[in-house]
């Protein structure tokens, strides 16, 4: 029978398992992997077209004449670098004091209050300095984070490093089912990680993955990204360097057959599906055993992922919505609107027309040059009549003014106002209206804000409990 303890203390359960029970193993997290992920088919689509209106990338356009207008106006772009800028110094501000820590209850002797100013500038160092990669990641966060609505950060112990680890995940790698509440409640959380030959075998070596022997990588990307892929990157041909796709999965599995599922992290290779990895998700301290029969009542998993939100999804899906969800839609109205203006002035400067068969000319393109005139074999009643221009007009008024207020409807939903991005308010502007304009417009962002500190609280929590655990006790009297 197999022991909890065991599992706690094993660095890859899998060794201990039989083949024919890794296999099943294998088979149910691919299944599981697969259903959440047609769960989510529809936002990852969506999710696609935002990262490509965000990222100004344009399609082929044939319609409609080839070489037709194809502008992207940069509304959603704009929304998310004002966000980016304004959160960056105001969640990693430039005196170094990131994390605070706060005294709850009592504190005559000020004891608490001492213990709390030390936490802050010893974890406030360790994630500026002791982790290299966690104030560019939060960077790249903020960046993603108005566009797709929903980020992640991943927070663990790196044995080979000997340090924490706090690393972003973008929404399209980590698998969760739509219709999940939190990551608290998630039965299944997929990480889609890519891990070369070279990696692979390091761990193996390492003991860390068992020894199988894996088919070559076919390359495909099980998570459709491809559309923004192609606009940055030429096609490439496999070769030894060609990463396998690894699945990383907390779930449950119910290993000592006692009727009830403890947590544990499952890696697989995709393609093969065959497992790398099991190892435990919870320690002895998360584990509630019942005093009179000494039966497991509970087991609290060990949370890595901590979620950042935009703001909540209305229809109570799991991933929150951003700029993409609110101005996408407006954004494509008005890049419709600008390449109408454009194709009109096109069509109102190049004319085009009919030339009747009787008229005696060349036919064919004629260009002209500034100045020139060409002589034709036909009088000047006859040319009025055998040349027929078509019916075009000028841009329309109407659409512009139609694309100033979509433009403007776009800017107060993303609230950002002309003050925001440089432009000076009218001279006679008094500096209190100034300042009131100012606070007004930063309502919103003050909202997402509070949302973005309410996760790195949780975050710092985990990396609070990493240190308990990992903490060398030399660096913790010091």
């Amino acid at each position: 029978m197999f022991k909890l303890e065991e599992a706690i203390d094993s660095i890859n359960i899998a060794e201990d398992l039989d083949k024919e029970e890794l296999l099943k193993i294998g088979n149910a997290v691919a299944e599981g992997f697969d259903n959440d992920l047609a769960s989510r088919k529809p936002w990852e689509k969506d999710l696609e077209d935002w990262t490509k209106l965000a990222l100004q990338i344009s399609d082929v356009k044939t319609f409609p004449w080839q070489g037709a207008a194809n502008i992207k106006y940069p509304l959603l772009a704009t929304a998310a670098m004002q966000f980016a800028a304004r959160a960056y110094p105001t969640l990693v501000p430039s005196d170094g004091k990131v994390v605070k820590c706060r005294v709850v209850g009592s504190d005559p002797t000020g004891e608490k209050a001492a213990r709390a100013k030390r936490i802050s500038t010893h974890m406030s160092y360790q994630v500026l300095e002791e982790m290299p990669d966690w104030e560019e990641d939060m960077d790249k966060l903020l960046i993603a984070l108005p566009i797709a609505g929903t980020c992640f950060k991943k927070t663990y112990w790196d044995a080979g490093k000997q340090r924490n680890c706090s690393k972003l995940v973008l929404p399209k790698y980590l698998v969760v089912n739509y219709n999940t509440r939190s990551l608290e409640e998630a039965e299944r959380i997929t990480e889609v990680v890519t891990l070369t030959r070279r990696n692979i075998k390091e761990r193996q070596n390492q003991g860390i993955y068992l020894d199988v022997e894996l088919p070559d990588p076919d390359g495909s990307d099980v998570i459709s990204n491809t559309g923004v892929n192609k606009a940055f990157q030429r096609e490439t041909t496999e070769d030894s360097t060609t990463p396998y796709t690894v699945l990383e999965q907390h779930t449950y599995l119910d290993l000592d057959e006692d009727g009830y599922s403890e947590p544990y992290i499952v890696t697989i290779e995709e393609q093969s599906k065959k497992v790398l990895r099991i190892v435990a998700r919870y320690t002895a301290e998360d584990v509630i055993i019942s005093a009179e029969n000494s039966k497991v009542i509970s087991i609290n998993p060990t949370q890595y992922y901590t979620k950042y939100g935009f703001i909540p999804n209305p229809d109570g899906g799991f991933y929150d919505i951003g700029f993409g969800r609110l101005l996408g839609p407006i954004n494509n109205s008005a890049n419709t609107i600008i390449n109408q203006l454009v194709d009109a002035g096109s069509l109102s400067n190049l004319q085009a027309g009919f030339i009747g068969k009787g008229l005696r000319i060349k036919m064919g393109q004629a260009n002209f040059q500034p100045g020139e005139w060409k002589a034709v074999n036909a009088v000047g009643d006859d040319l009025k009549k055998q040349i027929f221009p078509l019916p075009v007009r000028e841009p329309s008024q109407v659409l512009f003014n139609l694309l100033d207020l979509l433009l403007k409807s776009g800017k107060e939903l993303a609230s950002v106002a002309e003050i925001f991005v440089g432009k000076m308010p009218g001279q006679n502007t008094p500096a209190t209206t100034t300042m009131a304009t100012i606070e007004q417009g930063m309502k919103v962002f003050t909202a997402v804000y509070k949302r973005v500190y309410r996760s790195l609280a949780k975050e710092f929590r985990k990396l609070y409990k990493l240190n308990k655990t990992y903490m060398n006790p030399e660096e913790y009297i010091d």
